[in-house]
């Protein structure tokens, strides 16, 4: 059984630069990292590799520089890198994303089963949350997100029982596989590679697969196939606070200033 670990280069948040003629990220000497959430999806997957015997593929869409982050990947024990790199591929919103993983994981599958497909519930770059379930829904898998925890999962069976985290509580849930999980950071720890596995993945093998090999209709991908784009990107602007009156000796006399700044900003009905 093969897994598939989906991991998107992102730019580092702490120097993101944004173009403010074109509204678009300045990627030049800017540094990227793996998505941290997809960290841990990754080490989730080799966990199971390491149990259970299983291999693990990891696939990223990007332009030629997202090797580096794959090959990261086969660093810590990947069994397979595959790069998803085509000019046709650019400006793909989630929708046009998630259509070229779902066709790469289905060309896999051709070869050798695929039983899960692990993604982090987000993006540090996007926030949309999106692509993981945009690939179950294409490949008709069944759909588990926020895992923070893997219960027990049986290849007899093919059936994976979960923990997801949910806002105040915890929900179990069993299903069938192949499934799509999307995990949180508290599921695990991410290894780190060793020194001689660096440098040994400095030697192995990154696919690259293009539309060439996927054949998709160009109308379904990349910025023709994105029925949402960005208008405009900007770093919010926050005026600095104005002190008014003095609350503590006068309270009366500064709850009358407040409420006429109020008004004079149409902030209170008249």
């Amino acid at each position: 059984m093969l897994i598939v670990v989906c991991i998107k280069q992102v730019p580092d948040t702490t120097q993101v630069q944004i173009d403010p003629v074109t509204n678009t990220l300045v990627r030049e000497g800017i540094p990227f990292i793996a998505n941290p959430y997809d960290t841990h999806a990754l080490e989730e997957a080799l966990r199971m590799k390491d149990r259970f015997g299983v291999r693990v593929a990891a696939i990223s869409m990007g332009p030629p520089n997202a090797e580096a982050t794959l090959r990261k990947a086969l660093a810590v024990g990947v069994d397979e890198a595959i790069l998803l790199s085509d000019r046709a591929f650019g400006g793909a919103d989630t929708l046009a994303t998630s259509n070229v993983l779902s066709a790469a994981i289905k060309k896999l599958n051709e070869t050798e089963e695929v039983g899960l497909v692990l993604c982090g519930k987000q993006t540090i770059d996007g926030d949309t949350a999106q692509v993981g379930p945009g690939i179950a829904t294409r490949n008709r898998y069944s759909q588990l997100t926020l895992v923070d925890r893997v219960e027990e999962m049986d290849l007899a069976s093919r059936k994976i029982r979960v923990r997801r985290k949910l806002e105040g509580r915890h929900e179990i849930v069993e299903s069938p596989m192949p499934a799509m999980l999307t995990v949180v950071r508290e599921l695990n720890r991410p290894r780190y590679p060793t020194v001689p596995l660096l440098l040994e993945s400095q030697e192995l093998e990154v696919k690259v697969w293009d539309n060439e090999v996927l054949k998709l209709d160009v109308n379904s991908i990349g910025l023709k196939g994105s029925p949402t784009w960005v208008s405009r990107i900007f770093s919010p602007q926050r005026e600095k606070g104005e002190i008014v009156g003095d609350g503590l000796r006068d309270p009366q006399g500064t709850s009358k200033l407040l409420l006429e700044k109020l008004l004079s900003k149409d902030l209170l009905p008249v």
